[in-house]
């Protein structure tokens, strides 16, 4: 982390941290393209992200690219042997509500335990997690999307969607403004993300998307 690439806008960027833009950007923008080589680039940037994350005291975001890390490697797996060609499919009402109920209750529950992390591990987590139930809020969100993406869901996209909208208020709160600017290039991303299967849908009109 203390290996700084270049100084912008008062802010010290470090070959760390545009390393993990930089193979972040290219992981999206794979998965926008329907490309297997998303998950690899994409094991490399959430590598790197957690051990950020864990400087600037972003608990739930670090645990959460443990959990990408994983799901990463399925990905990797699942896409390898096709699953990428398979149809999009789309989640029920019923099944959006119940994710929805499932998330609101984590946050509060996981919330807790992360916002007080410096009080059971105070040797390891020095200062107090900042934004700890919309950080843990965040993190739900993230592993969600993710593992709809995995499973080539249509909603993923809209999932990615507001959770970049939301993570480029907080990273420039937290004054990690470069972090902040490469969610707001992953929002465009993902609103191509979702334009691009929109179109894969209605261009197998013929095939009606799955509804699970």
């Amino acid at each position: 982390m203390d290996y700084v690439l270049f100084t912008l806008w008062g802010y010290d960027m470090t070959y760390m941290e545009m390393t993990a833009l930089l193979s972040g950007l290219l992981a999206v923008y794979l998965a926008v393209k329907n490309n297997v080589l998303t998950w690899p680039i994409g094991l490399l940037n959430v590598t790197l992200s957690g051990i950020i994350f864990f400087h600037i005291q972003l608990y739930a975001d670090m645990f959460l690219q443990m959990y990408f890390f994983l799901s990463g490697l399925y990905g990797w797996y699942a896409w390898s042997k096709g699953m990428h060609e398979t149809p999009i499919k789309v989640l029920s009402k019923s099944t959006k509500i119940r994710l929805a109920t499932l998330v609101l209750v984590l946050t509060f529950v996981v919330g807790f335990v992360v916002s007080n992390l410096h009080e059971y591990f105070p040797s390891v987590f020095i200062k107090k997690a900042s934004y700890a139930y919309l950080d843990t809020m965040l993190a739900l969100l993230s592993i969600l999307a993710n593992t709809l993406l995995a499973l080539r869901y249509f909603e993923n996209w809209i999932l990615w969607i507001v959770i970049d909208v939301i993570s480029v208020a907080l990273y420039f709160q937290k004054g990690v403004k470069l972090i902040a600017l490469e969610f707001m290039v992953f929002l465009i991303l993902a609103v191509m993300g979702h334009l691009e299967w929109q179109k894969e849908i209605k261009t197998n009109s013929n095939q009606k998307p799955l509804i699970v």
